[in-house]
C-alpha cells in the first residue's frame, strides 16, 4: 500500500494538461523501467506496455493521464505544485491503479489465456487522445480483442463497483455559437441588429426543439452554460457568443438534432439579417459497454456490486476504444464521510486505499475474461 499512495501522491503534484504530460509520462516511465518492463511512448506523451504471455490474443487495459486546468484548494501536503492545474477527475489514481497492476503482474507467475497491453493515455479531457491510440495501430500490432477502463466516481460508496450492459456514458458535442448583428446606439437601435435579442430567441427555439422534436423516450441533454455579449449598456450589440453542450446516446439522434440546429439558425438568419455561425466538431461518441464482456464481468465481481439502472451524460473518450473493439468501462467510487467532492472540483479527493480494489478488479479480469 505505501507505494501505491507514493505514487499515487507524487503524481498528484505534478498535474499537466493534455499532450503536455512531459513529467508524467516521464513518471510512468521511469517507474516501469525499474520494475523491468521494456515500454513503447504512443501518441507523444503516451505510453503502453506488452506483456506476452505467449498467447494469440491480448486484452488492454487503459489509464488516463491528463489532469485539469483548477487551481487545487485542498489543504494537503502532496497538493499540486503546478499553478492552476490540478488532478480533480482521478486520474492520478488511475494511473497509480495501473502502475500496480503492472508491479503485482511483473512479481507473480502467472499463465492467462491472452497477453496484456497496458495504455496510459493522454488528453482524454481536451483532444479525445483515445482515436489517436486506436489509429496508431497498436491494436492490430498486438491483436487486442477487448479493451478495460476504469474510473473513479465520487458520487457513488467508497469501494463499490459500479457498471451496466450497453449504454453507460453520452455523446457529446460542443453547441458554441457566434451571432453577429449590428451594433447601433441605443437611442437608434432600429439601425441596429440586437445580437442579445437573437440569442434570446435562439435559446427558446433550442428548449422547444428538444421537447417537440425529440422522442420522450430519447434522452438529450442541450445545456448552455454561458452567454457574452456586447459592450456596453447603452449600445445594441453586434456580436452574442453562446457556449453549450449537446449530449445523447445515439449518434443517428445527434446527427439528426444538429440538422434541426442548422434549420433554426437559418430561419433566424432570414428573419433577423444576422449571421448565425456554428460548425459542428467531432464529438466522443457514446460509451456502449459490450454485451458479451459485461455478462463476463457481472459473474467476477463480488458482493460489493451496484448494477446503475440509468446511464449517465458525462462522456469519455473511451468510446473510441470501443467502436475499435469489444470493450468494458466501469466506476470505482470513492464517496465517504471525508471525500464527497464532485469531479472537476477543487476539492476533490480521495483514500488511496481503494485504488487496491481496482488492481484487483484488473487481475480478475485478466484471469477470467475469455476473448
Amino acid at each position: 500500500m505505501g507505494q501505491l499512495k507514493k505514487w499515487r501522491r507524487d503524481l498528484h503534484q505534478i498535474p499537466e494538461l493534455g499532450m503536455k504530460e512531459y513529467q508524467t509520462a516521464a513518471y510512468i516511465r521511469n517507474e516501469l523501467g525499474k520494475m523491468g518492463y521494456q515500454y513503447e511512448n504512443v501518441v507523444e506523451t503516451g505510453t503502453i506496455v506488452f506483456i506476452d504471455y505467449g498467447k494469440v490474443n491480448t486484452i488492454a487495459f487503459r489509464s488516463d493521464i491528463d489532469a485539469l486546468p483548477i487551481e487545487e484548494m485542498n489543504n494537503v501536503d502532496y497538493k499540486s505544485k503546478h499553478e492552476g492545474c490540478m488532478h480533480a477527475c482521478g486520474h492520478d489514481g488511475h494511473m497509480s491503479a495501473m502502475l500496480g497492476f503492472a508491479k503485482h503482474l511483473k512479481e507473480h507467475d502467472y499463465d492467462f489465456n491472452h497477453n496484456i497491453l497496458l495504455i496510459f493515455q493522454p488528453a482524454e479531457e481536451t483532444i479525445a487522445a483515445a482515436r489517436f491510440i486506436v489509429s496508431s495501430g497498436v491494436f492490430e500490432k498486438y491483436n487486442v480483442k477487448a479493451v478495460f477502463g476504469m474510473h473513479l466516481m465520487p458520487d457513488i460508496d467508497e469501494g463499490i463497483i459500479a457498471c451496466k450492459d450497453g449504454a453507460l456514458m453520452a455523446l457529446c458535442g460542443d453547441v458554441n455559437v457566434t451571432i453577429v448583428g449590428q451594433d447601433a446606439h441605443a437611442g437608434f437601435s432600429h439601425q441596429g441588429i440586437d445580437s442579445i435579442a437573437i440569442a434570446c430567441d435562439l435559446l427558446q427555439q433550442y428548449q422547444n426543439m428538444v421537447a417537440r422534436r425529440v422522442s420522450r423516450f430519447s434522452p438529450v441533454l442541450l445545456n448552455i452554460g454561458k452567454i457574452e455579449g456586447g459592450t456596453s449598456g447603452n449600445c445594441v450589440a453586434s456580436t452574442t457568443k453562446i457556449e453549450g453542450t449537446l449530449r445523447c446516446f445515439d449518434e443517428a439522434l445527434y446527427e439528426k438534432i444538429v440538422d434541426y440546429i442548422l434549420d433554426i439558425h437559418h430561419g433566424l438568419e432570414k428573419t433577423y439579417s444576422c449571421q448565425i455561425l456554428w460548425s459542428p466538431p467531432p464529438v466522443n461518441p457514446p460509451v456502449i459497454n459490450d454485451h458479451d464482456l459485461y455478462q463476463q464481468f457481472i459473474n467476477i465481481v463480488d458482493d460489493h456490486y451496484l448494477e446503475l439502472t440509468d446511464p449517465l451524460m458525462t462522456s469519455e473518450d473511451f468510446s473510441y476504444y470501443q467502436k475499435a473493439i469489444p470493450g468494458l468501462f466501469f466506476f470505482l467510487g470513492t464517496k465517504c464521510k471525508e471525500y464527497h467532492s464532485g469531479l472537476h472540483t477543487n476539492t476533490f479527493n480521495f483514500h488511496e486505499e481503494v485504488l487496491e480494489k481496482a488492481i484487483d478488479m484488473y487481475l480478475s479480469i485478466a484471469q477470467n475474461i475469455n476473448v
